[in-house]
Parts: C-alpha cells; sequence; structure tokens
C-alpha cells in the first residue's frame, strides 16, 4: 500500500510539474506562437502578391520594394540574413486564399508583406492571422479591411498604403470642383477594391451637389463592353469613374467613344490601372484621361535614392503605384523584428510572433518613403497624400506613368504657416 502511495505522490508531482512546464511554455510562446532561428538560418519573409497574369505589374512593383529593403538592409538582421519568397495571389480572392494556406503551413515564416489586391486579403487575412502570421499590405486600400468592425481575425493586419475613403473623396473633389463636372457615372468589376473606391467617390460626389447616372458593373473578364456602356449613355453622363482593374479597364477605354452619346466623355481611372500595362491595353484611347493615385511628389527625399537604385538594379522606372509603399512596409517589419527577437549566446534567435504583431501595430512616427507612417489600432498607418494625375501621348508612347500630378488637394488643403512673430 505504502509503495502504490508513494509511486502516486511521485506520479502526481511529477504530472503538475509537466503540466507547469507545459503552461510557462505556452504562456512565453503566446497564442501566435515564436520562430526560432538557429545559427546561420535566415529570417524568413514571405510576400504574397499578383506576380502573374494581367495584373503582374501590379506585384512585380510592389516585390521590387521589398528586395530593395532587403538589400538597404545589407541582406541581414541581427546577423541572420532576409530570405525573401514570394507567392503568387492572381488578383482575386481564391489566389489570395490559396498563397495564405500556403503560407500558413510554412513554421519558417516569421511575418508576411501583402496582399497587393484587397479582393485576396478579405479571405486570407484571417488563415494567417490563425497561424499567428502578421501581414503588412503595400496596396490593400479597401476602407472594408481596417473597418472598427473587423474581428480579431483581422488584428495580425496593418498597411502603409492609404485607405480608399481619402482616394475616392479626392477623385470626386477633383470632378467636382476642378473639372466642374455636374453628372457621372461609375464601373466597378465586383472586386472588394473596386465596388467600394467607385462607392466612396459616388457618396462623395452626390454631398458636394452632383448627380450619380448610374453605378454599373462589369465581370474582370469581360471583353465586349459595349453593352453596359450604351447602358451607362441613357443617363447623359459627362463622365466616368472606373476604379477597375487592368485588362477590363483597357477594354472600357477603348471602346467607350464607340458609344454614340460617349463621345466626348471624361475618363478616370485609380492606381489599380495606373501602370504602363495598362497603357499597352488601352493605346492611345487613354490619352487625356486622369488617374488618381499616390502623389509620387510628396514622397520623402530618400525616395529619389530609391529610384536611382530601382534603375539601376531593374533597368526601368517603377511599373506601378505602389513600390514605395512595399518599401516601407518591409523596413517597418525589419524595425520590429530588431526590437522583439531575443538573441541567444550562440546566436540563435527567438521570435515571438504575438510580440511582433505589437511592435508593428505599435509603430509611431516612422520617417518611410512615403511619409511619416503611424499605425492606428486597425492596422491603417499611411501618411496618405493623393494625387490626380493626366495622361499624356508621351506616356502611352514611352510607357512610362506621369510623375507629376495635374491637383494635389493635399498641399491645396494645407494651412498657411503663419510668420514667425517680430521680436519687441
Amino acid at each position: 500500500m505504502k509503495r502504490v502511495l508513494i509511486f502516486f505522490v511521485v506520479f502526481s508531482v511529477a504530472a503538475c510539474l509537466t503540466v507547469v512546464a507545459a503552461s510557462a511554455q505556452v504562456k512565453y510562446e503566446g497564442k501566435a506562437g515564436v520562430v526560432k532561428i538557429k545559427p546561420g538560418e535566415p529570417i524568413h519573409i514571405a510576400s504574397w502578391m499578383v506576380i502573374a497574369g494581367e495584373n503582374a505589374s501590379l506585384g512585380t512593383d510592389t516585390q521590387r520594394g521589398v528586395e530593395i529593403a532587403a538589400a538597404d538592409k545589407g541582406g541581414k538582421l541581427l546577423g541572420h540574413s532576409i530570405k525573401l519568397t514570394f507567392q503568387d495571389t492572381g488578383c482575386n480572392a481564391e489566389g489570395g486564399q490559396t498563397a495564405a494556406t500556403r503560407l500558413a503551413a510554412d513554421p519558417t515564416i516569421v511575418a508576411a508583406i501583402g496582399s497587393n489586391c484587397s479582393s485576396e486579403a478579405k479571405p486570407g487575412v484571417p488563415i494567417l492571422w490563425k497561424a499567428g502570421i502578421t501581414t503588412v499590405s503595400p496596396s490593400n486600400t479597401a476602407p472594408d479591411l481596417t473597418d472598427p468592425k473587423r474581428g480579431a481575425e483581422y488584428d495580425g493586419y496593418a498597411r502603409t498604403c492609404h485607405n480608399d475613403k481619402v482616394q475616392g473623396a479626392v477623385a470626386a473633389d477633383f470632378v467636382w470642383k476642378q473639372l466642374k463636372v455636374k453628372r457621372a457615372a461609375t464601373v466597378h468589376d465586383g472586386s472588394v477594391y473596386a465596388e467600394q473606391l467607385q462607392a466612396v467617390f459616388a457618396e462623395t460626389f452626390k454631398k458636394l451637389g452632383g448627380t450619380i447616372t448610374s453605378q454599373e458593373a462589369v465581370s474582370p473578364s469581360d471583353t465586349d463592353m459595349r453593352p453596359m456602356l450604351t447602358k451607362i449613355a441613357t443617363g447623359k453622363p459627362e463622365f466616368i469613374y472606373y476604379p477597375i482593374f487592368i485588362a477590363a479597364g483597357g477594354h472600357i477605354t477603348r471602346q467607350v467613344k464607340e458609344v454614340k452619346g460617349l463621345e466626348k466623355i471624361g475618363l478616370m481611372g485609380a492606381d489599380g490601372i495606373f501602370s504602363p500595362d495598362f497603357y499597352k491595353a488601352a493605346g492611345e484611347a487613354a490619352v487625356g484621361m486622369y488617374h488618381s493615385s499616390p502623389d509620387f511628389s510628396a514622397f520623402a527625399g530618400g525616395y529619389k535614392s530609391f529610384l536611382e537604385k530601382h534603375k539601376k538594379k531593374y533597368g526601368e522606372a517603377p511599373i506601378a503605384p505602389f513600390h514605395a509603399h512595399a518599401y516601407d512596409a518591409a523596413m517597418i517589419v525589419f524595425a520590429a523584428i530588431e526590437k522583439v527577437a531575443v538573441k541567444a549566446a550562440d546566436g540563435s534567435l527567438t521570435i515571438d510572433r504575438g510580440k511582433l504583431r505589437d511592435a508593428i501595430m505599435a509603430t509611431k512616427g516612422f520617417k518611410g518613403l512615403t511619409g511619416t507612417i503611424t499605425c492606428d489600432q486597425y492596422g491603417d498607418c499611411a501618411d496618405p497624400k493623393i494625387g490626380v494625375y493626366k495622361t499624356a501621348a508621351k506616356n502611352i508612347k514611352d510607357l512610362v506613368m506621369p510623375d507629376t500630378p495635374v491637383w494635389k488637394p493635399h498641399v491645396e488643403a494645407a494651412p498657411a504657416k503663419k510668420a514667425p512673430a517680430k521680436k519687441k
């Protein structure tokens, strides 16, 4: 009996110690887990971007921004090399879900950068955060992604690009105040990005006193836009705002003025089609149209150096609007890793993903290429400066985006600085 009792006591104590040890381990690792990096092993940062297909310029542009950021860190963090991997997303919900699922299954990933298209982020972000992976997007602009009503499944999400509540309002202000347009129509392609951006434009335009004659939808795979455009023509608008993507945007631009009643219609796209690839798709029909997009001329002093590095490394200027936002996203992630990583005597690292997420979200006053970056509790980190650009024949011929906006509302709206008081 005594032997049984002694065995029971020993077993119970051992069990209790095991539970305590396990509890300590769980408490240390946190809900998001940790990544342990041995001496000589790289720090793995994964990106999920659209790097194939008709919208590949958007992802290639941001991929290059991440690569230049890593190069500016000397390819290393805390004595470990930076390993960059890129997963294609297709610029659609299915692609985003697939890419996020693949990343979530890789225990070596410390953090992610992406996605590009908001439709990818909607299903993908919850998958990543469930696996403990924080992601910082350089180009998801849909308002819904940082809405306060979003649940805890989006806690691991931040973005360095603007919220389209800003871009949509800027576009509407320009059309109403600068072009004096009174009647406008919109087109979206069913994506989270396009549908929400045109909705902000329409709401703002109506508040300003304008009339929205129709809000139409197309499929990204549509090629004949004439039936939809004919429907728009019945409302007799002066202007069409179509913040969609490259393929469908090219077809609309080429076909719109073939439709009776739309021969002199004004046209405006957004950052989703602000690319040399769009110029290839639209051709000369794009001359004279407008785009709302980040104001490159308002970027910080380091942007000029970035452009020089980009030209030297890739042999061309940036091919879409969000390269600098990707650079900033990467730099924020790198800075957070340097802040929270625990380095052992042998050089190994332990990175608590939960602490990393908190460090990213706590970013305040970070001097980036795109401005001074401060994240709010919902993940909006941008210093948003939107400009309106006008396409010239030279842009089509040389396949380069205009680099100077024709309208900078953030500059015009800035209060004049008061002269210093004279000393008495």
